[in-house]
């Protein structure tokens, strides 16, 4: 009987010894891939954070942010292949900001890559009245890439680039000084504190996420077992348009939510791309490439737009008379309720691309209120509903409350 039960059970046995070894193994790779010694898979805190993490995760917070990061993991993981980085630093950016490119901390450090504005700019990514490259998830992963190549360069061990990016190359060149070595668990006394506690930590945090994103059986166990075959296919392609273009028009133009849109460029600090002459970079995703090619093409009246600070004495008919327009655009691209300016307060100024300095008439702008539909505005401005939605490149007659719809006698 004994025997008999034991039959049944080994290819259960040997099954489990199998998966044991092979996520055993790939822990192994891990650790390597950060030049880590392997003795650190029974590092107590380590181990501690990895449970208290699988845990947490249990009610799908870290399934939660690899699926929202679904579409732009492989543009990462392809962008630190070129520099030559290991794979599993993507979980650097999931300790930085949970793949979040609109993460934004106390101390201004923002993006994926939680940049400092100062750092940032070092690294080429611009950060102006229309944009923050700091999330923007591609040149931010090239700045990140190139920050920890240095830092590998320097230090010589992945391990060491990844304390260092979060706690600085000074700081930890003075720890190793002090301490004499290099050594990962020597750095890690927590008596000695020859490196901050946040950065003690923060390695650990990295390895124990990195360890639950390759544990096959954790992710199996779930509904996001796809996690697992993260494929180019969804990935994001860069499309250039010419400064001003509207992120609205090119969401209605390729079938794609705006809000799906924002979160890819994120970067963009308002819905149209900024007024550069040489045009500037939106993604898309790639799915979307083919439709882009055949629907996309430049409006030929676009507007531009420019960012205006209120500075003292002005108000708003002197800086409309300025950008030759009516005063009643600026109110409603802005949403104003009233005339009355704040010191420093931003203003969307449109600029129509053909008229420049001509003026513009405030009857050709119209802001949507609560109780309008196509058919009203059209009826009161005696024009055709076709007409607004040709000049408006509306595929429906849907609108909402704050749309700007330009109007055409």
């Amino acid at each position: 009987m004994i025997k008999y039960l034991l039959l049944l059970l080994l290819p259960i046995l040997l099954s489990a010894n199998l998966t044991y070894t092979s996520n055993y193994n790939k822990e192994l790779s891990l650790l390597e891939s950060f030049n880590i010694d392997p003795s650190f898979l029974y590092d107590p805190i380590m181990n501690e954070m990895k449970a208290t993490k699988i845990s947490k995760y249990k009610n799908q917070h870290f399934f939660k942010a690899m699926d929202e990061a679904y579409l732009f993991i492989p543009a990462i993981k392809n962008i630190l292949s070129e520099y030559d980085i290991p794979p599993e630093f993507l979980y650097l950016a999931m300790a930085e900001s949970n793949f979040s490119n609109k993460a934004y901390s106390k101390k201004r450090a923002s993006g994926l890559w939680q940049f400092m504005p100062a750092t940032g700019k070092l690294y080429g990514l611009k950060i102006d009245e229309y944009v923050d490259e700091r999330r923007d998830l591609v040149k931010s992963t090239r700045a990140a890439a190139k920050y920890l190549s240095s830092l590998h360069d320097r230090f010589g061990k992945w391990y060491l680039a990844a304390i260092a990016y979060n706690c600085g190359g000074g700081r930890l060149n003075y720890a190793i000084k002090t301490a004499q070595t290099d050594n990962l668990k020597v750095l890690l006394d927590p008596e000695k504190k020859y490196i901050p506690r946040e950065s003690r930590l923060y390695i650990r945090k990295i390895v124990a996420l990195a360890l639950i994103g390759y544990d096959e059986q954790f992710l199996l166990k779930s509904e996001y077992e796809h996690l697992l075959n993260r494929g180019s296919a969804y990935s994001v392609s860069t499309v250039k348009l010419a400064g001003g273009a509207s992120l609205k028009r090119l969401s209605q133009l390729i079938g794609i939510p705006l809000e799906d849109l924002k979160k890819l460029n994120r970067h963009l600090k308002y819905d149209f791309v900024p007024p550069y002459k040489e045009g500037y970079d939106v993604y898309i995703p790639y799915i979307k490439l083919s439709e882009f090619k055949q629907k996309y093409y430049e409006e030929k009246n676009q507007n531009t737009y420019q960012i205006y600070v209120v500075k003292r004495g002005d108000n708003l008919y002197n800086i409309a008379r300025k950008y030759g327009i009516k005063h009643k655009v600026i109110m409603d691209f802005n949403q104003l309720k009233s005339s009355k300016l704040k010191l420093k307060q931003k203003l969307i100024v449109p600029i129509e691309a053909t008229a420049k300095n001509k003026t513009i008439n405030s009857n050709y702008y119209y802001m949507v209120r609560n109780g309008d539909t196509l058919n009203s505005i059209a009826k009161a401005y005696k024009v055709s509903i076709q007409n607004i939605k040709t000049q408006n490149n509306m595929s429906t007659s849907f609108i909402k409350i704050g749309d700007r719809l330009k109007i055409y006698e």
